[in-house]
């Protein structure tokens, strides 16, 4: 009996997050869309790990950023609402992953990079991208959707 009780507390747990994580994705996504003037350009700009090169180069290159900004903007909204409604949730909880992890490797909190942007406090290695990847991805893995989302009504539409 005790185990039945965890394992839907759990559930319940997990919605609580899935629903949190999508929240904040299409906030961000939202905000992004509402500021004309924004665009990543200044966050690329800042790269200096690995990839600085295609990242920079992204920003300098007018079309692309453009693509970029779209991309981003929309590709946040859509992760979002698709975590929030329970909708396509391994889809959305693996692309969001990706995503912020995108934006970590853009912009590292390694020790000696220091960034003209504004970070949320101090970090070694660890930030909330990294942490917010690691949460999407046990999202991806319990298929969360299925019990509290639309998830269910898809599999049982496609199962037909």
């Amino acid at each position: 009996m005790e185990k039945i009780e965890n394992n839907k507390l759990q559930v319940i747990a997990m919605t609580i997050l899935r629903v949190f994580i999508g929240w904040h994705f299409l906030y961000e996504g939202i905000a992004k869309l509402l500021k004309e003037s924004w665009s990543a350009k200044g966050f690329l700009m800042q790269s200096k790990w690995i990839f600085a090169g295609i990242f920079k180069g992204i920003a300098n290159s007018p079309d692309l950023l453009k693509f970029v900004d779209q991309l981003n903007m929309w590709g946040l909204v859509a992760i979002g609402l698709g975590l929030i409604l329970g909708c396509f949730t391994r889809v959305a909880s693996y692309s969001g992953m990706a995503l912020v992890l995108l934006y970590y490797i853009c912009n590292p909190p390694f020790v000696g990079y220091f960034y003209s942007i504004p970070m949320e406090g101090s970090y070694l290695f660890v930030n909330k991208n990294l942490v917010e990847a690691a949460a999407l991805f046990v999202l991806a893995i319990s298929n969360n959707g299925y019990y509290y989302g639309l998830d269910h009504l898809i599999f049982k539409f496609f199962k037909k």
